[in-house]
This record gives C-alpha cells, structure tokens and sequence, in this order.
C-alpha cells in the first residue's frame, strides 16, 4: 500500500521537526536563569532600546538618525550620507563614521550594513546577553530554524497527503480514511506551532522577556514632543516612526540590488 510508505515518511518529517523545536525551547528556557533580577534597578539606554528593539541594523539607524538632527551628518532624499561633523560622539557614532569612508559621503545602505557589523555593536549585544535583556544569537537562532523547519514538515505532510489520494486506491481503504490517517501529523505540526507561538516566542526576538518588559516602561515612560522622545520612537518603531518627509525618504531610497536583499524595518 504506497499511501502508508507516504504516510510513514509524513510521520517521520513531523517528529524531527517537532523534537526539534522542543530540544530548542528546552534550551531557551535557560535565557530565564537571569530573570529574576534582570534589568532590575536599571534604565535602558537609547542604543540598548533600539538593539533590543529590532538588533543591530536599529543601532546602526538610530545613530544616522541622531546625528542627522544634530546637524553633524547630513542625510538626502536620494540616499546618501555626508559627514558634517568627523569628531564622532561615542564608538557607534564613531563607527558610522568609519563606515561612511575617508571622502566624507557613501550611500546610506551600505553604511547601515557596515555600522550594524561593527565591533561597537557586538559590544552592546554581548553586554545585554550578560544582563540578561537580550536573547543569546544561538538561542534565537536555532528557535527560528525549528518553528521553520515545522512549517515545512506542515506544507510536507499536506503535499504527501494530497499525493496520496490522488494515487489510484491500491486497497480497500476509503479515501476519507486516508485523509484522517494523515491529518493526524499535520495537526501535530499545527498544535506545535500554536504552542511555541504562546510559549517560546520571546525567545524569538531580540529581547528577552524581561528586556521586553524595560521596553515597555520605556516607551510608557516616553511623553512629549522633543528630542528625546523622538529618538526614543525611533529606537522602538525603527525608521517608520520618523515624521520627516526629506529625513523618511532618506532611508526609503533603495540601490537596484538592495532592494531584492533587504526587507525595511
């Protein structure tokens, strides 16, 4: 009977990838270790807000952004960046600097690219990993790749599922049947993913749950129309939240080839 060889294979893709998925939430649970007196005592910085926010490509626009409303870079409407001020501020805005070249301008883009890899950022995540704000690369990794590998073993036990009622019925077996037999596993990977949504999505992010809870007083903390709180949206929301037509275009405008390899914030 092919439909049981198929339903067999079906079997055995939804219990790799649901195992899988579990040993990842197994050691996610380790980021909890920290939690109890993660962040406490503490406020988060505008550059740890933006990692923990959306990682190191949020650093990087953040301080493009602070420095364009400092007036100590200027950054156009058709996507490139020119040094005003070389004296940076801090290592991120240092890092921008050197990321932006010796001549003083290059395109926005490849200066985000270049910002995001830098040492100075690796700093920042290593030291909010150590406080416990921010999820490990490895932990938030390998749980991406196990919620993924579940959604293909899902869109697998339905193509194999589908294969087999097609097949000319090589038994006595009512197609019904069929169709219960393999909806069995693809209700495990359905049940598999409902769970790590509930249950290990934090981990997911940047931010570990308590760094996500020093984002939210954050953000409740964050009134008024200044500078402050403009920077503090940015950080949060990413350059989506930035008002300015001249300043939003700047970041909008996109090289040919950046378009097909990157997603906006």
């Amino acid at each position: 009977m092919f439909w049981v060889l198929l339903l067999l294979l079906a079997w055995a893709v939804t219990g790799t990838a649901c195992t899988r998925l579990c040993l990842a939430a197994v050691h996610a649970a380790a980021v909890d270790t920290k939690e109890a007196t993660a962040g406490q005592g503490r406020d988060l910085t505008l550059y740890e807000a933006a990692f923990l926010s959306g990682g190191p490509r949020r650093v990087a626009d953040l301080t493009l952004v602070s420095m364009a409303r400092q007036r100590r870079l200027l950054l156009a409407r058709t996507g490139w960046a020119t040094v005003v001020d070389p004296r940076g501020r801090d290592e991120m805005e240092r890092s921008v600097i050197g990321a932006i070249g010796p001549e003083g301008q290059s395109r926005i883009e490849p200066v985000r690219d270049a910002a995001a890899a830098a040492d100075a950022i690796g700093s920042l995540a290593d030291r909010l990993v150590s406080a416990g704000l921010a999820v490990p690369d490895g932990t938030r990794n390998g749980i991406t790749a196990a919620i993924r590998q579940v959604q293909l073993a899902a869109v697998v036990v339905l193509a194999l599922g589908t294969v087999a009622l097609l097949t000319p019925a090589q038994s006595a077996m009512p197609a019904h049947l069929v169709a219960l037999w393999f909806a069995l596993p693809f209700v495990l990977t359905l049940s598999c993913l409902a769970i790590a949504r509930i249950e290990i999505h934090p981990y997911a992010q940047w931010a570990s749950p308590a760094g996500q809870r020093l984002l939210s007083g954050l953000v409740r903390r964050s009134r008024g129309g200044d500078d402050r709180t403009f920077l503090t949206s940015v950080a949060v929301r990413g350059v989506r939240a930035i008002g300015e037509p001249d300043l939003r275009a700047a970041f909008a405008h996109r090289e040919p080839h950046h378009e097909a390899s990157h997603w906006s914030d």
